[in-house]
């Protein structure tokens, strides 16, 4: 099977994943949000899907490393499944535990926080590296779309259907997730996955660890990345909050941000994708960067709602060109047998920053303007991008190392 006929094929597959998970992440909300009115246990169900995804990343990453990659997802993808199922036979037989779940929430927060590090190292070993932009473009296009429709679906599930059978439709797409990568994604294991283990799997992690510190590249943008984060905090999480303060409580304006947000997301990938970027990835990450910024004191200074969407939308096609080139600077700069734990380790800074920058940013929500944070916020990410453009390290290392095919290649078919 060609390069192309894989990609395809595993990409069908993991939008399907993802949008089974999103559709039961939506439901799991919304359904703790309805019974409970409670923002206590709003947010004790929020540290249930984050607090084990922190954790587990890093040791994702050595488990990406260590084991045969598509079996890793795989094997997470139907343990998610196996877990909503047994969710829904509750729920079928009468149970209401709200312990089970916030279990669930949290079982399923480790099995995507291993698939995260697997996908991103995965690819890399069928696809050319002058092909991972355009390829994570198009991932990034999907995850897009697929979070533009799947609140709306859910939404109106919900409403026809027992809550149990929104599970089973997970599981039904998990099923055939798995379906397709065990019969139609012919990819062999990685060098290190195939050959026998030397190191222990602590040894494996402080390796991991090691290859970081000594890395000069990989230290100065995981500072970038982990500061970056942490700055758009109240632009991710506040912007709702914001808009119902200053603007107005009605429902249809937090639904009109959220999907000129998406559209803006799915407009931004489809650029990335067919554009590729600059060949210097830092160069488009800068691009993001500065555009992100520039929308967050926009943001805070727009005077009516209706102006207010226009930043947002442009902050939503410009997240595809972050997430690309962050992305794709990670898989390029990898050693092959790194590339695992080198993932687990930026998973986990993507997925604990923003919700540690809400630590610092949502008290102060309660005592300063919102728009001031926003202002204040964008501010200090474009002085960040100032002062990190003139690290030499970064900017070199984000030219394309010269290769002529996948780190590890599949066959064309004949």
């Amino acid at each position: 099977m060609s390069w192309k006929r894989t990609t395809a094929v595993f990409l069908t597959s993991q939008t399907l994943s993802l949008f089974g998970t999103a559709l039961v992440q939506y439901a799991l909300m919304w359904h703790v949000t309805l019974t409970t009115k409670s923002g206590v246990l709003m947010t004790v169900y929020i540290l249930c899907g984050f607090v084990p995804a922190f954790l587990v990343s890093p040791f994702a990453g050595v488990w990406a490393d260590r084991l045969d990659r598509k079996r890793l997802l795989m094997l997470s993808d139907g343990s998610i499944a196996l877990v909503t199922l047994l969710l829904a036979l509750v729920l079928q037989t009468g149970g209401q535990s709200l312990t089970l779940i916030m279990i669930t929430a949290a079982v399923r927060a480790v099995g995507q926080a291993i698939q995260m590090p697997a996908v991103g190292a995965f690819l890399p070993q069928f696809v050319p590296a002058d092909q991972l932009t355009r390829v994570n473009g198009i991932s990034s296009t999907i995850q897009s779309a697929t979070f533009f429709g799947a609140p709306v679906l859910a939404g109106f599930l919900m409403s026809v259907w027992p809550l149990q059978w929104v599970f089973l439709l997970d599981v039904g797409t998990a099923a055939v997730a798995i379906a397709l990568l065990a019969f139609f994604v012919h990819v062999p294991p990685h060098e290190r996955a195939a050959g026998p283990v030397t190191l222990s799997y602590f040894d494996d992690l402080r390796a991991g660890f090691s290859y970081i510190r000594g890395h000069a590249f990989f230290m100065a943008y995981f500072l970038f990345v982990g500061v970056l984060l942490v700055l758009v905090a109240p632009a991710a999480f506040l912007t709702p909050l914001q808009v119902t303060r200053s603007f107005g409580s009605e429902v249809w304006r937090l639904t009109a941000i959220e999907m000129v947000f998406s559209v803006g997301m799915m407009i931004g990938g489809a650029i990335i994708s067919s554009w590729g970027g600059f060949a210097n990835r830092v160069h488009t990450m800068f691009l993001a960067t500065a555009i992100m910024g520039g929308c967050t004191v926009l943001l805070g200074l727009m005077p009516s709602f209706w102006v207010y969407l226009v930043p947002m939308g442009v902050f939503g096609v410009a997240l595809p060109f972050y997430n690309t080139a962050a992305m794709v600077l990670v898989q390029e700069q990898s050693e092959p047998d790194m590339l695992g734990r080198v993932m687990g380790v930026f998973s986990m800074l993507q997925s604990s920053m923003m919700p540690l920058g809400m630590l610092l940013f949502g008290p102060l929500a309660e005592v300063l303007r919102i728009e001031w944070l926003l202002v204040g916020t964008g501010a200090a990410i474009l002085a960040q991008l100032l002062w990190v453009s003139r690290n030499h390290t970064l900017v070199q290392s984000g030219l394309p190392k010269p290769a002529a095919g996948a780190v590890e290649t599949v066959p064309a078919a004949g």
